[in-house]
């Protein structure tokens, strides 16, 4: 009998301002491109993750990932490093890329990805808006 493939999902939010604006473009072009996404002095979400993972269960725990250990490193390598930040003046990741809702789903993923069992796939979701989200990776 083969091994059962399971998808969890663990659910968080965090709050974060950034602006979006390519420094090689001209100030009308960056006002053209991303609107008042581009306000000088930065604007916010309250965004809404989403982080899916799925493996195969483990037979003795009957978990594909016990969800407190999950928990506890969004908390640590996401929560903690993003919410209540400015993306694009408080943070690494943020310095030289553009904090769009896609350039933040990979980010998230990457770091998530390391700190996470490799045998395991994960997706993360991002609710930048009730009505606009990204997910990583497609397919």
């Amino acid at each position: 009998m083969s091994a059962k493939r399971v998808a969890v999902f663990r659910k968080e939010h965090f709050n974060a301002a950034h602006r979006l604006h390519n420094p090689n473009w001209t100030d009308e072009k960056n006002e053209r491109v991303y609107g008042k996404c581009n306000n000088p002095t930065f604007h916010g979400h309250n965004y809404e993750l989403i982080v899916q993972v799925i493996g195969e269960l483990d037979p003795e725990t009957g978990y594909v990932i016990d969800m407190k250990v999950l928990s506890d490193i969004i908390k640590s390598e996401i929560l903690d490093r993003f919410d209540h930040r400015n993306l694009n003046l408080d943070t690494e990741e943020f310095k030289d890329l553009n904090p769009s809702a896609e350039n933040i789903a990979i980010v998230i993923y990457d770091i998530l990805r390391n700190k996470l069992n490799p045998n395991l796939d994960i997706k993360i979701r991002l609710y930048e808006t009730e009505r606009n989200f990204v997910e990583y990776p497609v397919g």
